[in-house]
């Protein structure tokens, strides 16, 4: 029965028989197999067949909710066992970050590696709603995200920091020596922005609509590496997020500084941040959680890693 639901996942997730069948490593007419004896047993079609994969009933959208609760319970409860057979805790944690989250995660990864090492870590940037559906498949055992902005759904979350914006320039950039940028005068400067997807970019969007400037970046991705690369030209500026306190006088130098002059291909300057004011907006990041108990060995030690940074003090800003 798990091998057959695990099955039913893997097709939710392929949305295709052929893929979610390579995936499982068997035949494609034996994932057919098991889905249809799964029908069988239950009485109902789970999925809508034609000449290719269409779906999942509404019975089939119950069949599967049960489903990922049913195998998610049966992953954990071989991983603790496994782990009271070993001693000790030892396995695999998959993290979901957003963009913007990624330097926080050494707080946590570090000291955990210290008292764990026997936890290895794949730690993937995403988007925060590529990170809820992933965890509703199981395919990530952690987020870490915005928790205030959207329906995070049945999980559960842990606050870690309040994130702030600033105006990431070129240390040459007139706005560089200023003590603080309004969101009007940010959406008035060339920016590079994250694309649209990413519900940092959405924040920012709304930021400045409601400072009475209209988002119209010239340059988009959804690499924070890449944006800041534009913006060490000095042609581009860009908006960041952060822990409140990193904010005011952060300094960063890029490690591909180069020698040049501002403007010529392939010069690469340092890089400063200056907080947005009017408003001076906050949101909070935290760690998304499975909203069921217990947790595998693996994420409870993390849960409890996280709780323990998250009631440290924040490192004071760099003067």
């Amino acid at each position: 029965m798990i091998d057959k639901l695990e099955f039913l996942l893997l097709l939710a997730r392929e949305r295709h028989f052929g893929r979610a069948a390579e995936v499982a490593g068997i035949s494609q007419p034996s994932l057919s197999a098991a889905v249809k004896s799964l029908e069988d047993q239950f009485g109902l079609v789970i999925v809508e067949r034609g000449s290719r994969f269409r779906g999942f009933t509404p019975e089939g959208e119950r069949v599967l909710e049960w489903a990922r609760r049913i195998v998610g319970d049966a992953r954990s409860m071989k991983h603790d066992i496994d782990a009271l057979k070993r001693g000790g805790i030892s396995g695999h944690l998959r993290l979901g970050v957003i963009p913007t989250a990624l330097p926080f995660v050494t707080a946590m990864t570090v000291p955990f590696h210290t008292h764990q090492p026997g936890v290895r870590f794949t730690v993937t940037s995403q988007t925060s709603i590529a990170i809820l559906s992933a965890m509703v498949n199981l395919e990530m055992d952690v987020g870490l995200s915005y928790i205030d902005n959207e329906d995070i759904g049945r999980f559960r979350t842990i606050p870690l920091y309040e994130e702030r914006y600033g105006l990431l320039v070129a240390t040459s950039h007139p706005l560089a020596s200023r003590e603080s940028v309004s969101w009007a005068e940010a959406g008035r400067v060339p920016l590079c922005l994250l694309t649209p997807d990413m519900q940092n970019r959405r924040i920012i969007d709304r930021h400045m609509a409601e400072a009475g400037v209209i988002s119209q970046p010239t340059f988009e991705s959804n690499s924070m590496t890449l944006l800041q690369v534009h913006v060490a030209t000095g042609e581009w500026c860009s908006i960041v997020a952060g822990r409140a306190a990193d904010m005011p006088g952060r300094l960063a130098r890029h490690p591909a500084n180069r020698p040049g002059s501002p403007g010529q291909p392939g010069y690469l300057g340092g890089l400063t941040t200056v907080p947005l004011v009017d408003p001076v907006a906050s949101h909070k990041i935290g760690l998304i959680i499975p909203g069921r108990e217990p947790f595998t060995p693996v994420v409870a030690a993390f849960v409890a890693a996280a709780k323990k940074v998250a009631a440290e003090p924040a490192p004071a800003a760099p003067s």
